[in-house]
């Protein structure tokens, strides 16, 4: 039976490139910070019966608090806006992020849990990649607008009144970054289990190309 020939690298167009790999780094550093700083500024009016330790939250009070989350969310903001125009306008986001269906992502869910999902040409997500990332990207921006509800609620009655109300904005802000502290231990865990992944993130790392016939003959 004929296989594919082995992928080899192609010099000279590095799989990430720099600005996705900068704009990548900055927002994971803009998450921790919000979400430890978060963390404190929740403690001091729980929505729940239960708080986080002091020891993995950030500032120390909850006017220290405020202040680490505020500049987490301005770098976030900025860099978002920067990951996000740059995506589109290079085309990135269409070609890694679609098409993708249920049926797909089904499909390669299946395939990930019976460990039969290659993972040989990282320049191509599969359809639960494709799914993950558009769903951290979309709860992003759910939770910086459910933020800027508690921030300035006065000033934006209209978008308080989209999202329930401010309680419910507390609601959606603190399950948001839930979800996203979800998907980054999710996204740790697989790139510890696909290392050429991340070392791409560090180091930008080298397209992957299928050699011609006569090279691979």
């Amino acid at each position: 039976m004929q296989t594919d020939p082995p992928l080899s690298p192609e010099r000279g167009k590095p799989l990430q490139p720099l600005w996705l790999r900068a704009t990548h780094w900055i927002n994971a550093l803009a998450v921790l910070i919000m979400v430890m700083s978060g963390w404190r500024i929740y403690d001091a009016s729980p929505l729940l019966d239960v708080t986080f330790p002091a020891g993995i939250t950030l500032g120390g009070w909850l006017g220290g608090a405020l202040q680490w989350h505020f500049a987490g969310m301005w770098l976030f903001v900025l860099n978002g806006l920067a990951y996000l125009l740059l995506n589109l306008s290079t085309g990135r986001l269409v070609r890694r992020l679609f098409p993708v269906t249920a049926r797909g992502v089904l499909a390669d869910a299946r395939l990930a849990l019976a460990g039969r999902l290659a993972h040989a040409d990282l320049s191509r997500y599969n359809q639960v990649q494709r799914a993950a990332y558009l769903f951290a990207i979309l709860d992003l921006v759910l939770v910086g607008l459910s933020g800027l509800v508690l921030w300035k609620s006065v000033q934006f009655p209209l978008l308080r009144e989209l999202l329930g109300g401010y309680e419910a904005a507390r609601w959606i802000h603190f399950c948001g970054m839930a979800a996203i502290v979800a998907f980054a231990l999710v996204h740790i865990v697989m790139a510890a289990l696909v290392p050429r992944s991340l070392l791409a993130m560090v180091s930008g790392g080298s397209r992957a190309r299928r050699p011609s016939k006569e090279t691979a003959s």
